[in-house]
């Protein structure tokens, strides 16, 4: 019996230790005047549809009457907080500034769905004093665009140019201002990936993974991008397994190894958009049945019925895992043991993250999302 409490006890230090890897904490601030579409972007990033339970109320009136803050539904570790408009009747600029806990938040996004104002400029630089990154995002561009179409001579990206434009000119005290183009309705298009892009360059590296693993997949470069972040994660991951194999416990390496798999697998399953939600979203978006070719995974199969465990990878990984326990329990050769507990683990990390990649892959290519 102490020889198990051992082993489920060190089973749960290697999920403490996978959690710093995967569970970095982020804070990302969004505000904007009433009805910019501030509340629709942060349901965007949390997965969510407007009309979903626990989404964050929108409404042409004044839904946010004091900052706000919701956990991604499948990645607590990240933050969105919905915070006031500056500058209207109940948050006059000013006082906005003064009771904004500006050390709280990693970043800024900084929301309007038509021109910057004088309020946006003093909060822009207000952040900068202390040192924080801040982003200007100009929302419901699909709106712009619907009623630019049926004009004579319609181009789409003069459209897109002169919104731009207008926009930059609206922030000429700010140097180097840089305007993110967007769509909740269609986040696959205009500037999201863009502005994923320069929020990952911007954050320092701990963070980085956070915010990938968090972000809607917009593009196969996306998709592409969380892929390789994992991937990084294994080396990690995998020596976390090989540290806790000195231990001389029957059955420490298979523990840790089954609660490596589970948390790291499990949020790649979130991650790539292979849960439900995110399936059934992109169903409807393409009007075609996307849940069955996710039920070829048998990765995707397992988490969902929460036996990674049970996963057949091959009678080599368990042997290995059986010999790295009985080494460690003879007290001979513990860097040998280490080392197959290492090779183990890594197999199955990457077994599984390849086979939830490819699904994900299948998945975009299939709804015509991707050509290749």
């Amino acid at each position: 019996m102490a020889a198990q409490d051992c082993a489920v006890s060190n089973a749960a230090k290697v999920k403490e230790t996978i959690g710093q890897f995967l569970n970095v904490s982020l804070d990302i601030a969004v505000t904007g005047k009433t009805g910019s579409g501030k509340s629709s972007f942060v349901n965007l990033i949390r997965g969510l549809s407007d009309y979903a339970v626990g989404a964050a109320p929108t409404g042409v009136t004044e839904t946010t009457l004091q900052p706000t803050m919701y956990e991604h539904p499948t990645m607590p570790n990240v933050k969105i907080w919905d915070l006031p408009g500056i500058g209207t009747p109940n948050f006059k600029a000013n006082k906005y500034i003064k009771s904004v806990e500006f050390k709280t938040y990693d970043f800024f996004i900084i929301l309007n769905s038509e021109r910057f104002t004088e309020n946006d400029i003093m909060l822009a630089k207000e952040i900068r004093k202390r040192n924080k990154k801040f982003h200007f995002v100009r929302s419901k561009i699909d709106n712009d665009i619907s009623q630019e179409r049926n004009r004579p001579g319609f181009n789409e990206q003069e459209v897109l140019d002169k919104i731009r434009k207008y926009c930059v000119s609206s922030l000429n005290e700010l140097e180097t201002a840089e305007i993110f183009l967007i769509s909740s309705v269609d986040f696959g298009k205009y500037d999201f990936e863009k502005l994923q892009n320069r929020l990952t360059d911007d954050l320092p590296d701990h963070k980085q993974a956070a915010l990938l693993q968090a972000w809607p997949v917009c593009s196969a470069a996306t998709l592409e991008k969380k892929i390789k972040s994992f991937e990084a994660l294994i080396r990690a991951a995998s020596l976390t397994s090989a540290g806790l194999t000195v231990i001389p416990v029957p059955g420490t390496s298979v523990a840790c190894d089954a609660a490596i798999a589970f948390l790291f697998l499990l949020r790649c399953y979130y991650a790539f958009g292979l849960d439900d939600r995110s399936l059934e979203r992109l169903s409807k978006k393409v009007n075609m049945p996307l849940l069955k070719y996710r039920a070829e995974s048998k990765f995707a199969n397992a988490i969902q019925k929460k036996e990674v465990t049970t996963i057949h990878v091959g009678a080599s990984v368990v042997a290995m895992s059986t010999v790295a326990d009985l080494c460690s329990l003879l007290g001979v050769g513990s860097v040998f043991a280490a080392g197959l507990s290492l090779a183990s683990t890594q197999y199955l990390l990457t077994e599984g993250l390849n086979d939830l990649a490819n699904t994900a892959r299948v998945i975009r290519k299939v709804a015509g999302l991707d050509t290749i």
